[in-house]
């Protein structure tokens, strides 16, 4: 008896009903993939050619936008009238009309001090602006940093208030509504917003108020990002690429077009009644900013983006984080839209052009489409076609919209082209955490109101010129996520199939995709500091 001889082991009468099971199976996937799977393959891959046409047409049109306004030249001092703020011996200060500086913060150990000297530092007549930190912090200790620094530099003559809440409810839209409701806001005409992890230049006030003042339906100035830690990884230069086009094109489009854009959140700069007359701050999703830039573009009023005008903050070092807050950005936006879609539709203030501006191309196709397909397309339905070659998918569809889309996407980071490859396979990774978040949003599943402050660091350069340097290394984070395992696994074994059986040579994408989602199923990734 040899040892290798399973039917010494296992009996005939089994190793034939073994094989019985296998060509019962085997007949079953036959008879069901003609009449069933072919067709819903098929029926797949026309919806998902569909919506790869929206996101091209989209991202085409807004190219062709942007770059109409560069070859015109199109500044923000061209569309809206901006005079410098000049002194009035009679009337003195009072000619500058009065800011509010909210600083939003949450345990922000790493960079409470950042934020708060930043604002404490901007150009403006000091008996003309107020500083509100709104402070949120659960953490004793923190919430005693935070106060010590606000008493530091209202011992220095910045007129600075630190407030706090007994609850979280709302959690930062709700931080801001109480902000609002101080008697000494009363007095203020603006209020600018800084997240903890922002540091605006000392001029900004001078930069922005001007618009304010001089353009009376103009309700928000909003700067652009500028990302002090983007070189730390090459998962932040991933995120560089994405929120460089963001900033680059979508929000200079649509300011240029519709003087519409979804505020950041950060950065901005409100005109006051604009924002009471809107309805102020709602915490009914997780993406506040959004939901009063809809509200207030509603009633009439208009937007402008400053891209000359960057204001410093950290992205997300760790994969974890980045999660979290990719979670928030996909499912908020989802779930305005269910409960605002019927009030775009019916508003009698705005034109039917902005009406389908917002509906078709701000919310469905950015933020719900583009995240569907870019997962179910390329990460799904593509791969299942190698295993049913009864269905194709044509090149155009396979190989020319998504490298025009993804050229597309690049002009907003030249310095990161060479990187092009790993940015692809990494928001397809993230596309199923963005998939996901979006249906929670639309459905309003369990996790729709889920909301967890991204982790930030600080100064990262201070810290490690103090510190010794570490090894370069991969850090594997707490737990496992199965479904990026599932979904890698899914992507190897399609690989290897086309590898040895198939006819349309995708598996060199499908081993590389596969690898990327592992590499995330594994967890958190440290930080790691190469040199691209």
């Amino acid at each position: 008896m040899e040892l290798g001889d399973s039917s010494a082991v296992i009996p005939d009468s089994f190793m034939g009903y073994r094989d019985d099971i296998t060509m019962q199976m085997s007949m079953i996937l036959d008879q069901i993939r003609a009449p069933l799977i072919v067709p819903v393959l098929r029926l797949a891959v026309y919806i998902c050619l569909t919506m790869s046409v929206m996101l091209f047409v989209e991202r085409v049109y807004m190219g062709i936008v942007i770059s109409l306004v560069k070859l015109f030249g199109r500044k923000p001092e061209k569309r809206f009238k901006w005079e410098p703020m000049k002194d009035d011996i009679e009337l003195g200060n009072s000619v500058y009309p009065m800011v509010l500086v909210q600083i939003p913060m949450y345990n922000e150990r790493e960079v409470y001090q950042l934020s708060i000297g930043a604002a404490c530092g901007l150009s403006w007549p000091s008996d003309r602006i107020v500083i509100q930190v709104l402070d949120d912090s659960t953490d004793p200790t923190i919430k005693d940093l935070v106060e010590m620094e606000c008493s530091r530099w209202a011992s220095k003559g910045v007129n600075i208030k630190y407030e706090i809440r007994d609850n979280r409810n709302g959690y930062k839209a709700g931080a801001l509504k109480e902000g609002m409701k101080k008697s000494y806001v009363k007095s203020c005409d603006y209020v600018a917003i800084f997240d903890a992890d922002f540091q605006p230049e000392p001029d900004y006030l001078w930069r922005t108020v001007p618009f304010l003042l001089h353009n009376p339906k103009l309700a928000l100035v909003q700067a652009r990002w500028k990302f002090v830690n983007s070189d730390e990884c090459l998962m932040t230069r991933m995120q560089e690429m994405s929120l460089d086009y963001h900033f680059t094109v979508e929000q200079e489009v649509g300011s240029s077009t519709y003087a519409f854009f979804g505020f950041n959140g950060t950065a901005g700069i409100w005109r006051i009644s604009a924002l009471n007359e809107a309805g102020g701050w709602k915490d009914r999703t997780t993406v506040e900013d959004m939901d009063l830039a809809v509200r207030a573009s509603l009633k009439g009023w208009k937007f402008l983006y400053l891209g000359s005008l960057k204001v410093k903050n950290e992205l997300p070092s760790t994969f974890k984080a980045y999660r979290y807050q990719q979670h928030r950005w996909s499912c908020g936006p989802a779930n305005l839209f269910r409960k605002m879609a019927f009030e775009i539709m019916t508003n009698k203030n705005v034109t039917l052009w902005k009406k389908v501006h917002v509906i078709y191309s701000f919310f469905v196709v950015r933020k719900i489409v583009a995240h569907i397909v870019t997962f179910i397309f390329y990460c799904v339905v593509l791969p299942a076609t190698v295993l049913v070659p009864e269905v194709t998918v044509p090149k155009w569809g396979a190989v020319y919209i998504p490298s025009i889309i993804t050229l597309l996407n690049a002009v907003g980071t030249p310095r990161s082209l060479h990187l092009m490859v790993f940015w692809i396979l990494f928001e397809n990774v993230m596309s199923l955490h963005r998939t996901k978040a979006t249906f929670i949003g639309l459905l309003e599943g369990g996790r729709v109101n889920e909301w967890i402050v991204t982790e930030k660091l600080g100064d990262l350069k201070a810290k490690s010129a103090t510190k010794a340097p570490k090894k370069l290394r991969f850090r594997f984070g707490d737990r496992i996520h199965v479904l990026e395992l599932g979904v890698g696994m899914y992507l190897f074994s399609i690989g290897c199939y086309d590898a040895l059986f198939g006819k349309n040579h995708y598996y060199l994408y499908l081993f590389a995709q596969a690898f990327a989602f592992f590499i995330a199923g594994c967890g958190q990734i440290g930080t790691v500091v190469p040199n691209y």
